[in-house]
């Protein structure tokens, strides 16, 4: 860690060194709050830069532009354990930027980010109750691994990022291989045990180096007001909030919010603002109360209680695979869609991989919340959710080798109240068994939320918007019923100890069995056939010395062949070749045609050939013809060999376009091929 040679004028910035792995990561502050706002504005950045990997970026305009997938969710890993850190009420604008400015593969530059950003933060003057650190954790060979190189990370079971401060774990996110809750449990306070040695060495560096920290200026509540407030609106909004039906809810609580506040408007016309605030802590006091001590919840449900589910399978009839998942007031359609190995996605970052063939993209339209607002490109929210959903079903997709499709799935949040990312996983389960795609084992996911107060605590399953917005934690959990496969688990207290995890994972685990089974009541498992409007793949083999054949020159044979039979046409650089068509006509023609292709000359075999050159000593007749433009197979037949008698001349016996039957009888060392009608001839004579 170098602090103060470069970036000096930012609040607080620390160079973080890993291996050849180098990330700058600033910390700047506006000078005064910001006014009218209800929530801590913090802006985190990561910046991948791609002369980092030696690379120029592609495109016309040779600079990075829109942030990578990779960048996005590294910075939404960054902002998540670092947000709940700084101290209510500060309102001060605060940016974060992590710049990747060297990468070397073994050593991730995500997590030396958000060590770097804890530092950055905690030697300025922003006020801040870090440090922490982070770390990744993997699982090979039965063993757990911190940091693993990418030669491990290719073996391991486990890739989870785990964030905190000495105290406590932040922030879990990770995919896993199936790999059981107690192992998952155990590999989150291991890493925890790595956490607590880097935070200690960023400790005296903050002692020496830390700035006097800003003041936080906390609105004080007049205590008169609040206690008018309370004696007032504690049973209204009691009331109000116990109700299952979400927009009811809403109806409900607005009319008491709205009474509130003309009740106090003029008693205390100066102060209505704080009167707001003290119904949104009134509000959360009694959610949270409710489910502490009464075991109960705003809908009415107990604690590890899940939502009416029910799952459709086919909702749509042109698709590929299609599945409407339903619990409670979420609803998500996903939608399968398979294509030819040429259409998986290339990526454009720092990361190690540079395609993938299963690609999960996740929708949240403003009228599943029923809101009014622009619709944009995918925002962070959206493209963190679609990254956890395809990590969730990663596990489970057949290699290529088994199942040579690119695979998208698309997940449409028609309806949310509570956990759509899950629901996601649930409705994409289905939608790729509904399309025909051997998955290993169905995946189902779960959300679970806590109440905490002090040594108290109560885990609730299945959380709905309102206990996320007014909870401690928003755990998700996705896997088989042979062990998880991801997890996202964000801290919006000081942290949680091993024994709230063991006790969320365990409840998780009976609330994902609950939904599975209602899953399996659709569809048990993957339809044996692909639907009709799915591309059918045909595979073949070819020798890779005839790729160049089949290609044709500038790809003209294989644009050919493409146009006449209706085929895409996947080869790759071993000679394996994929047709895919949705006619099988189409598919056995385009074989027949790159058959033709590569087809060799046999010694020894019978051919119907035609005539193409007459010379004195003999014709060149074409055995195979060409296909669509590529090169016939020709051989010579010599003038002794056109006939049994003797021939003055070649013409004497053919021209050119006769079609005669001919016999191999050599192919030289140059690979000329010799040809005979004579035997044709003798054979004929002799039958």
């Amino acid at each position: 860690m170098e602090i103060g040679q470069v970036a000096k004028q930012a609040n607080g910035a620390a160079l973080v060194r890993y291996g050849d792995t180098v990330v700058l990561v600033t910390a700047t502050a506006s000078k005064e709050p910001r006014e009218g706002i209800d929530f801590f504005p913090l802006t985190v950045d990561y910046e991948e830069k791609q002369y980092a990997a030696g690379k120029i970026p592609g495109g016309f305009i040779k600079r990075e532009g829109r942030a990578t997938e990779l960048a996005t969710l590294s910075a939404r890993q960054i902002d998540r354990p670092i947000r709940p850190l700084f101290p209510k009420g500060f309102k001060n604008d605060i940016h974060i930027v992590a710049t990747v400015m060297s990468v070397d593969k073994d050593n991730t530059p995500d997590v030396t980010a958000i060590i770097g950003a804890s530092l950055a933060v905690s030697i300025s003057n922003i006020p801040f109750n870090g440090p922490l650190a982070a770390v990744i954790v993997g699982l090979v060979d039965g063993q757990l691994v911190i940091n693993p190189t990418v030669e491990q990370s290719r073996q391991s079971d486990l890739h989870m990022a785990v964030a905190g401060t000495k105290e406590a774990i932040m922030m879990v996110e990770g995919s896993a291989n199936e790999v059981p809750e107690q192992t998952m449990i155990d590999a989150i306070f291991f890493a925890h045990e790595e956490i607590k040695k880097i935070v200690a060495f960023q400790e005296p560096i903050i002692a020496a180096l830390a700035q006097p920290k800003m003041e936080v200026i906390a609105p004080k509540v007049d205590e008169e007001l609040e206690a008018a407030v309370r004696a007032y609106s504690y049973e209204l909004l009691n009331q109000a909030v116990r109700n299952p039906d979400k927009k009811a809810r809403e109806v409900d609580m607005d009319k008491a919010n709205d009474s509130i506040i003309e009740h106090f408007a003029e008693i205390y016309p100066e102060q209505i603002k704080q009167v707001g605030s003290i119904v949104d802590a009134m509000m959360k006091e009694i959610v949270r109360k409710m489910a502490l001590e009464d075991g109960e919840r705003v809908d009415g449900r107990t604690l590890n209680e899940i939502r009416p589910v029910s799952c459709e399978v086919g909702f749509l009839p042109r698709p590929h695979g299609s599945g409407l998942f339903t619990r409670g007031q979420t609803q998500v359609l996903s939608v399968t869609t398979l294509g030819g190995m040429s259409e998986e996605q290339r990526l454009d970052g720092l990361g190690i991989e540079d395609t993938k063939r299963y690609i999960h993209h996740y929708n949240f339209p403003p009228f599943s919340v029923g809101e009014v607002r622009p619709m944009r490109g995918p925002g962070r929210r959206e493209i963190g959710h679609g990254a956890l959903a395809e990590r969730a079903l990663l596990a489970v997709i057949p290699p290529e080798s088994e199942f040579p499709y690119t695979i998208r799935v698309v997940s449409e949040v028609l309806e949310s109240n509570g956990s759509s990312s899950m629901g996601s996983v649930c409705g994409s389960t289905i939608s790729l068994m509904h399309a025909g795609v051997p998955i290993k084992r169905p995946v189902s996911g779960i959300a679970m939320g806590l109440v905490k107060v002090e040594d108290k605590f109560a885990i609730l399953s299945d959380i709905q918007g309102i206990e996320d917005a007014l909870g401690d934690m928003d755990f998700k959990l996705a896997g088989t019923e042979v062990g998880v496969t991801a997890l996202q688990m964000d801290i919006k207290i000081s942290g949680v100890s091993r024994e709230i995890v063991e006790a969320a994972m365990a409840q998780a685990r009976e609330g994902r069995m609950f939904i599975m089974g209602k899953m399996m009541e659709a569809i048990s498992e993957p339809n044996k056939e692909l639907s009709p409007y799915a591309p059918r793949l045909t595979k073949m083999m070819i020798p890779t010395d005839k790729i160049r054949e089949v290609i044709g020159p500038g790809g003209k044979v294989i644009h050919k062949i493409v146009d006449e039979t209706g085929c895409k046409i996947d080869i790759e650089d071993d000679g394996t070749l994929y047709i895919m068509a949705t006619d099988g006509e189409a598919a056995q023609k385009a074989k027949t045609l790159i058959e033709s292709i590569i087809a060799e000359v046999e010694v020894g075999k019978t051919y119907m050939g035609t005539v193409k050159r007459i010379m004195d000593f003999g014709a060149f007749v074409e055995i195979i013809p060409g296909v669509l433009g590529s090169q016939g197979k020709e051989g010579l037949v010599h003038i002794s060999q056109l006939a049994e008698e003797r021939v003055n001349k070649v013409k004497d016996v053919v021209d050119i376009g006769d079609q005669i039957l001919v016999k191999v009888t050599e192919i030289d060392k140059q690979g000329r091929v010799n040809l005979s009608r004579k035997a044709v001839l003798k054979a004929a004579a002799k039958n």
